[in-house]
């Protein structure tokens, strides 16, 4: 029999903090109405790829990414990812000064990240880099090299922000504490975005049940966190609340005035970088569609 309510396809990255937000919806914990969702999990730097064709109606995104598709998404103020005075890092095998960083080959988990923005603002010039999935950057950097490339430095995300120690690697840098040392605002990575040809009326139910999800998940913490801890690469329950406190937080229910404006100055900094090719004003779902 077909399912006569409307299909909300959703891509999410198959880590904790979005394994975790995504936990009701994921796992039917909430009344979805007339909507159902289908979930596909794939790493950011596809997610921001794919966005350019807008093949899936809710798909998480980079900020950076997000700059070259504001004419095919509306960005949900609830689901984000915020550093807050910390956020992807370089690590390499010995310490080295930012000068010596912008002349290594350093591995990167996508050009349209927003660590890799984040990083080309804070070292003020292009380097030289290799794509490297991100689960791999961090055994890319311990073995100097990626498929024949040499690799001086890792740019790291998602868990390795945790357990790079592990593989006595040195921070380089934390491009969260530069970016709140030189504006005052927390880092604004990543975001949830949904397809604007859905119409108001949709975008509002969507983004009410993405913030309903995330809601869920932290007063269910313990089976939320269960959940997500199917995705979390070796780390363990301790390691893994830590890192999902991290990334879902106050911010992620919603970005709030100082998130939006740290969206803003991200894409304005970026375009005046020269990263961006044009200023891109944020437009968020209106708080009235909620």
């Amino acid at each position: 029999m077909n399912d006569p309510r409307l299909l909300i396809r959703v891509g999410h990255s198959p880590d904790p903090d979005d394994a975790f937000m995504f936990y009701a919806l994921a796992k039917d914990k909430i009344d979805t109405g007339n909507y159902r969702f289908e979930h596909e999990l794939v790493d950011i730097e596809t997610l921001n790829r794919r966005a350019f064709s807008a093949e899936l109606e809710l798909t998480a995104v980079s900020l950076h990414a997000y700059a070259h598709l504001s004419d095919k998404y509306v960005l949900c103020n609830c689901g984000a990812s915020m550093g807050d005075q910390y956020g992807p890092m370089v690590v390499a095998r010995e310490k080295c000064s930012l000068e010596e960083l912008a002349k290594a080959t350093i591995a990167i988990p996508g050009t349209l990240t927003t660590a890799y923005l984040a990083l080309r603002m804070c070292l003020q010039t292009d380097f030289d880099h290799v794509v490297v999935p991100f689960d791999q950057i961090l055994d890319a950097v311990s073995a100097g090299n990626y498929e024949g490339r040499p690799v001086d430095a890792g740019l790291i995300i998602h868990e390795g922000q945790l357990t790079y120690g592990q593989q006595d690697l040195q921070l380089i840098v934390d491009t969260g504490q530069w970016w709140f040392d030189t504006t005052g605002l927390p880092l604004p990575l990543g975001a949830n975005a949904i397809r604007k040809d859905l119409g108001p009326a949709a975008i509002g139910d969507v983004h009410r049940l993405l913030l309903n999800s995330i809601y869920y998940g932290l007063s269910h913490r313990h089976d939320a966190l269960d959940y997500a801890l199917g995705f979390g690469r070796g780390l363990d329950r301790g390691m893994a609340d830590r890192f999902i406190e991290m990334y879902v937080n106050r911010w992620t229910l919603d970005f709030g005035d100082r998130g939006r404006e740290a969206v803003a100055e991200l894409l304005s900094r970026g375009h005046a970088a020269g990263v961006i090719p044009r200023l891109v004003v944020p437009e968020f779902v209106g708080q009235e569609q909620v």
